[in-house]
């Protein structure tokens, strides 16, 4: 992967994409080919400041790869919970530290019948079809508006050329800042 325009003189990545298309896989491998720490965010609890949380870890010095971050909580929020718990003013403040640390953000997507199958071999279970593909298109549209202002690279992972241990990003270039 060396030479992407992904990594290549990255100092901070953000995987982010629904459960199932392969972001730990892709983090792992991206941090040992070319030296990030991996920083993976499960689910913060309700009381905790999801925007000073990740403040602090866009304050850290090293090479970071964020496997999961602020942007799952606009997605999954509203979905499974019916609200977010970070405002899109936060979530832009927050990308454009990401971009102040010359980050980058990677969608991973997949179709959602290739998510839920890989969540039903991974997990023994799934959700079902209806919620994974309203996760889908909540994560494009979630992107979509982050384009604007960072760079964004979206990487199919249910193409067989594109797995998360060697993706074919689609870079779209940021937009005015």
């Amino acid at each position: 992967m060396s030479g992407r325009p992904a990594v290549s003189g990255r100092c901070t990545l953000v995987v982010e994409g629904c459960d199932g298309v392969g972001k730990t896989t892709l983090a792992t491998r991206l941090a040992q080919d070319h030296g990030f720490t991996v920083v993976h965010s499960p689910r913060t609890p309700d009381h905790r400041d999801l925007a000073s949380r990740y403040r602090e870890l866009l304050d850290r010095p090293d090479r970071l790869i964020l496997d999961r971050c602020f942007l799952s909580e606009l997605v999954y929020g509203p979905i499974l919970r019916g609200r977010s718990r970070i405002t899109w003013a936060q979530a832009i403040d927050l990308t454009e530290a990401v971009v102040a640390r010359d980050g980058a953000f990677l969608h991973l997507t997949a179709p959602p019948q290739v998510i839920q199958q890989r969540l039903a071999q991974r997990d023994g279970e799934s959700a079902d079809l209806s919620e994974i593909t309203a996760l889908v298109a909540s994560y494009q549209r979630v992107f979509d508006t982050l384009a604007t202002y960072c760079p964004v690279e979206t990487i199919d992972t249910g193409l067989p050329s594109a797995r998360p241990t060697s993706p074919v990003p689609q870079q779209t270039p940021p937009g005015p800042h």
